[in-house]
């Protein structure tokens, strides 16, 4: 293990602690701190003010299998193949809770990683092989709360809940499961799954007396959506900006064969609990209602947020940790007429990003506004730690930015991926007549276009400045010909450039490997 750096420590001259906060499904857009025209979000725009907001931070990829391993990796789905989740990450990835380990820590888990295993050299009747929810190698698991949140549920009936059985309880008061309504379930504010996993970190940090590397992967705003009170009616319907989107879901299907595809399969039980059919049949009323659930939402695990930075000040570790807030991919919430996230939209890629770092003081209060990629967190923490990652990596140091400074030759577009391949079931290889190698797209998009590539139906390509909601696709005038050919060699080059490097800069020589580090 490299021996600790300069920037290793804190003002105080200790390792410093390291918190990395995710939130399911956030949008990008949804921070006070950015301008949103409703949702507040005080406590992380005061660890904005401390840190640095990163305002252009996407995703590499959703769904959450995909996307998180982009974040834990810091390698883009071309390169970690997760496609979708239930598909198996590679063992021979070096990850953050790895690298972590190297660093000295344990690092702890609170909540989920959606990962699952190699699948090569398991027993075939090892339960692991039968979810894609297991948990990203290095970490020490103190509280899991997969998606199914039975652990949440039983601390809800010890709380005195005895209707807390199954998920059912997110069905709020005197609603039909599958009704749209801003009624608040049954559970109250101080005991939503947010609430149990930001305790149980609590109780934990008084246990801690090194220094620590925590997890905390909190579901929400992950549907379905529902709230308890005061969130649950915070917001209005009329409330937030406008959707973007066509005038209706016809029109927006007509746009591509890939919409054509996607909008039907958005099924209602997937958002509201107990919901049945499509999401088609939900009126722009009801996508309003929805998005003003999904805001209090946010609020809700905002707060919980202050709660965590709180019981931090009180523990005196405030200024001893280093604290990164993100999120693995977005959500649509009504744009284009889809929920959920996958697609090319930007509203699915969009997701926040904040790092206060103690250590490095210079940056805070600082928002940067050049491209940043969930690829980058890996990377920057094994800056931060001075650790050489296992294998090569696509994503690049933040550090620099937290420094008040500028990388030199940083990227100047952002990029993503979305694998819409169905190994199990093969409803859009059958669609489309096309294997599952062909079910993919790639993304690049910078201050001015937006440029997507299929690799089996034809482009897209927005003119971002003229057309910033992503509605009208001018890949085919004549007048754009030279952008998308343009556009479609930086998406090449961009390719080219990120394949595996791991070996590639090593040279057997007749002295011995030489090793040119770039």
């Amino acid at each position: 293990m490299p021996s600790p750096t300069s920037t290793d420590r804190t003002a105080s001259g200790r390792r410093p602690n390291v918190l990395l906060i995710s939130a399911d499904q956030w949008r990008g857009d949804c921070l006070s701190a950015v301008g949103h025209a409703c949702v507040t979000t005080p406590n992380v725009d005061a660890l904005a003010r401390e840190g640095v907001l990163f305002a252009r931070h996407y995703a590499g990829t959703a769904p959450c299998s995909p996307a998180r391993a982009s974040l834990y990796t810091g390698l883009y789905q071309m390169n970690h193949r997760v496609c979708r989740n239930g598909s198996p990450l590679d063992a021979r990835f070096d990850n953050l809770a790895l690298a972590a380990r190297r660093a000295g820590y344990d690092p702890t888990l609170f909540g989920y990683t959606d990962t699952a295993p190699d699948p090569r050299g398991m027993d075939a009747n090892d339960p692991h092989l039968t979810t894609y929810e297991g948990v990203l190698p290095g970490f020490s698991a103190r509280q899991l709360l997969p998606e199914h949140e039975k652990q949440w549920l039983s601390w809800l009936r010890s709380r005195g809940h005895a209707e807390a059985t199954s998920r059912d309880i997110h069905i709020p008061v005197g609603a039909r499961p599958g009704e749209i309504s801003d009624a608040a379930p049954s559970y109250s504010r101080d005991e939503t799954q947010t609430a149990f996993l930001a305790g149980e970190f609590i109780r934990w940090l008084g246990e801690q007396d090194a220094p620590w590397f925590a997890h905390v992967s909190f579901l929400r705003p992950h549907p379905p959506f529902s709230v308890p009170e005061p969130y649950n009616r915070m917001f209005a319907p009329s409330d937030g900006p406008a959707f973007a989107r066509a005038p209706d879901r016809k029109t927006e299907q007509a746009a591509h064969p890939f919409l054509a595809f996607a909008l039907p399969q958005i099924g209602k039980g997937s958002f509201i609990h107990g919901g049945e059919g499509p999401a088609s049949d939900w009126t722009e009323g009801d996508l309003s209602a929805i998005r003003a659930i999904y805001y209090g939402m946010i609020a809700e695990v905002d707060a919980q947020l202050g709660r965590i930075w709180q019981a931090l000040k009180d523990a005196g570790a405030w200024d001893e940790t280093l604290i990164v807030f993100t999120s693995d991919h977005a959500e649509m919430m009504g744009d284009h007429w889809m929920l959920g996230k996958g697609g090319f939209f930007d509203g699915s890629y969009h997701v926040p990003l904040v790092i206060r770092d103690p250590g490095h003081p210079a940056g805070a209060g600082r928002r940067v506004d050049r491209f940043t990629s969930a690829a980058d967190i890996f990377p920057t923490l094994c800056d931060r730690f001075g650790l050489v990652p296992g294998n090569h990596l696509d994503g690049g140091t933040l550090v620099p930015f937290l420094d008040g400074r500028e990388p030199a030759g940083w990227r100047d577009a952002a990029f993503w991926e979305f694998d819409f391949r169905d190994i199990a079931g093969g409803e859009a290889e059958r669609h489309f007549g096309l294997g599952s190698n062909a079910c993919n797209l790639a993304v690049i998009r910078d201050e001015r276009f937006k440029y997507v590539h299929f690799a089996g139906l034809p482009p897209l390509l927005y003119d971002l400045e003229k057309d910033p909601m992503e509605l009208v696709d001018v890949a085919g005038e004549e007048s754009y010909a030279a952008v998308r050919l343009a556009y479609a060699e930086k998406l090449l080059s961009l390719r080219a450039r990120h394949l595996d490097q791991t070996l590639a800069y090593t040279e057997l020589t007749e002295k011995g490997p030489v090793t040119r580090r770039p």
